[in-house]
């Protein structure tokens, strides 16, 4: 069953986003995840985003809690939000809880939001290699590609099971030319590309391992 939408008014929305309510024409990168926590790997992705597709801004929608993860193994939500503005260190990247305000547990709920709330603003969805793999596990996975352009950045190891996965075949016809990459936020949906760089193999598993979460 689909959810509905969230009331918010434009100033809610304004203050849920600090204030920075894209105008019409904005490019924005949308990065989610629990960002448990956030790290370089995440600015990198940002920052080749900015770089690459020609955007004005990144988001990080760090989620209030994923489906498919322990919420045990979750710290809670405001310091992760407040690790998250330690790692972005840009003011061209935003870190917001905007999910919560929402009320969507899923991703493709807060894209179907986000494209009500702000149905002018060029919105393309980010993800590294890794989440392209098992993409397909996420609740109505296919509407996230015919919502919005999406941009999968390649990460060590990963590219290979991410490009003969389920979500890239089944829309396979719809992947872009690396040269067509910087218009990827005017593409009409489903469209998406895969961005070749070389990104740092951080990753928030291995961060947990070292500095477990204290009870």
């Amino acid at each position: 069953m689909t959810a509905p939408l969230p009331g918010l008014t434009r100033a809610e929305l304004g203050a849920e986003l600090a204030g920075q309510v894209p105008p019409p024409g904005t490019r924005v990168g949308l990065l989610g995840g629990s960002f448990n926590p956030a790290h370089a790997g995440h600015r990198e992705i940002s920052h080749e985003a900015l770089t690459r597709l020609g955007l004005d801004r990144v988001w990080w929608l760090v989620s209030p809690q994923n489906p498919l993860k322990s919420p045990e193994e979750m710290a809670p939500l405001a310091e992760r939000l407040a690790r998250a503005r330690e790692a972005a260190d840009d003011p061209r990247i935003l870190v917001t809880g905007l999910e919560t305000r929402l009320g969507s547990a899923y991703t493709a709920d807060t894209l179907r939001a986000l494209t009500h709330l702000l149905p002018r603003v060029n919105f393309v969805w980010l993800m590294g290699a890794d989440n392209l793999i098992q993409v397909h596990k996420w609740q109505d996975w296919p509407q996230i590609f015919n919502s919005l352009p999406v941009a999968v950045f390649d990460r060590p190891s990963y590219s290979l099971r991410a490009l003969s996965g389920k979500a890239a075949r089944a829309f396979a016809r719809y992947r872009l030319n690396d040269s067509s990459a910087r218009h990827l936020a005017e593409a009409r949906p489903p469209a998406w590309a895969f961005i070749r760089c070389r990104l740092n193999p951080q990753s928030a598993t291995e961060i947990r391992a070292r500095t477990p979460l204290q009870g």
